[in-house]
């Protein structure tokens, strides 16, 4: 069974947000150790959402609520937010609704900025993350695959990346209002990761021009040199920060790199005094990056997540209910799969329960010296009483009837499946033959 635990924008405020978002990488494991009946655990992380999908062994009692335990409990161990400050601001997916909603947030339509292409990386981050710490699964590997494959199908067959625009270019453009010419504009971005890329492509196409980059890991100068920018080392990044007319930060430090005290005029350290009228700051980091102390600072204007979202643009509806559309049906086609699965152990049982008989009968026929029409005559009659069952089997299994299936195997022949781990194609293959 799967389950989905998930905080975001729109259930839980930014502050606890912010802190969920540290030392999430420790938080699979810690889900994965909780207790034997956990199969895998998968933790997203992004600027506006936390969520774990974790696998649990169904027969298992209160499997569901094993499985919060494990998440919350682990959310605590790895981050320090306790249970008690998480109740309210998180909801419980389970079973078939996990992958509609995991296709939902793959494909941008649960973000802030509906549309956001940010997340579909993210999302597959995630799942290698899991893979690199052991965590993963078969039936998460799947939902994970299947989320990628539905963001893609969105992409092409909806216009929803245009509905919204991303993080990064919506601040841009909130900052237009305050910039008449970005030509002019001194800009130190902090930062080396996918966000910083993105952010830069978009002041290039503001038309700003005099980017410097500082990198709080070291990986400045790298980033600086491939994309053609000022590199600001440490000891140079307090006075460039006092001297940018635009600071933007995207950084993954858990914690502040830019305060107010280095922003303030610091004539008496040597740092000029900032006199080109007001100053931007741009916080895209989730912690925070800037602190905020820096929104008291006269002449310094802090644009950070929680006043973007707030200025997060309507939804186009008709592309975002074709989006929804393709999202329902791929969820569909995912659950029927699982139940397929589910289903085939006990058509592969009933399969081997007829042909054992079969060829019991037909060495009783050979014993009395058949000459190979009665061998003829059942395997062909087999073929066809078991063709019924077996359609029908498929059909209950993609109404979420499997089980009843399965029932009625044990009360009409007294059949038990007994390997749930047969896969679908040797299914298909038995069925060829």
């Amino acid at each position: 069974m799967l389950l989905c635990v998930t905080a975001s924008h729109k259930t839980a405020g930014f502050d606890l947000l912010e802190r969920l978002s540290i030392h999430t990488l420790e938080v699979a494991p810690l889900i994965a150790e909780h207790h034997e009946c956990v199969q895998g655990a998968v933790v997203l992380s992004t600027c506006n959402r936390f969520e774990a999908y974790v696998d649990m062994d169904e027969p298992v009692t209160a499997a569901g609520a094993i499985g919060v335990e494990a998440t919350l409990l682990a959310i605590e161990a790895a981050t320090g937010v306790t249970p008690a400050e998480v109740e309210g601001s998180y909801r419980v997916v389970q079973g078939g609704e996990v992958a509609e909603h995991l296709f939902a947030v793959a494909s941008g339509l649960e973000s802030v900025v509906v549309g956001e292409g940010e997340i579909a990386g993210q999302v597959r981050r995630a799942l290698v993350e899991a893979r690199a710490h052991g965590t993963s699964s078969p039936e998460l590997e799947r939902l994970f695959q299947r989320a990628s494959e539905a963001q893609r199908d969105v992409k092409n067959a909806t216009a929803l990346s245009r509905a919204g625009r991303s993080l990064v270019r919506l601040a841009l453009e909130l900052a237009d209002s305050r910039i008449a010419d970005w030509t002019t504009q001194r800009v130190l971005l902090v930062g080396t990761g996918s966000y910083a890329a993105a952010t830069l492509a978009a002041l290039r196409d503001h038309g700003a021009t005099d980017i410097s980059v500082h990198s709080p890991s070291d990986r400045g100068e790298r980033f600086a040199l491939k994309h053609g920018l000022a590199h600001v080392p440490a000891a140079d990044f307090a006075q460039a920060a006092g001297r940018a007319d635009i600071l933007i930060t995207c950084t993954s430090a858990e914690r502040p790199v830019v305060h107010a005290a280095m922003l303030a005029p610091q004539a008496t350290r040597g740092c000029p005094v900032h006199t080109r009228g007001e100053r931007l700051v741009i916080d895209l980091g989730l912690p925070r990056n800037v602190d905020p102390d820096v929104a008291g600072l006269p002449g310094v204007a802090l644009l950070d997540l929680e006043t973007i979202r707030l200025h997060a643009p309507l939804e186009e509806l008709q592309a975002t209910d074709a989006a929804r559309a393709v999202v329902v049906e791929a969820a569909r086609r995912f659950s029927v799969v699982g139940e397929s699965h589910t289903v085939t152990p006990a058509v592969v049982a009933l399969r081997e329960h007829v042909f054992a008989l079969m060829e019991s009968e037909i060495a009783r026929a050979r014993a009395r010296g058949d000459d190979g029409a009665a061998e003829q005559a059942l395997r062909h009659l087999v073929g066809v009483l078991l063709h019924t069952p077996t359609a029908r089997a498929r059909e209950l299994a993609a109404q979420g009837r499997a089980d009843e299936y399965v029932a009625a195997l044990a009360a009409l022949f007294g059949i038990a499946p007994s390997d749930p781990a047969v896969p679908a194609t040797e299914l298909e293959q038995r069925d060829a033959g």
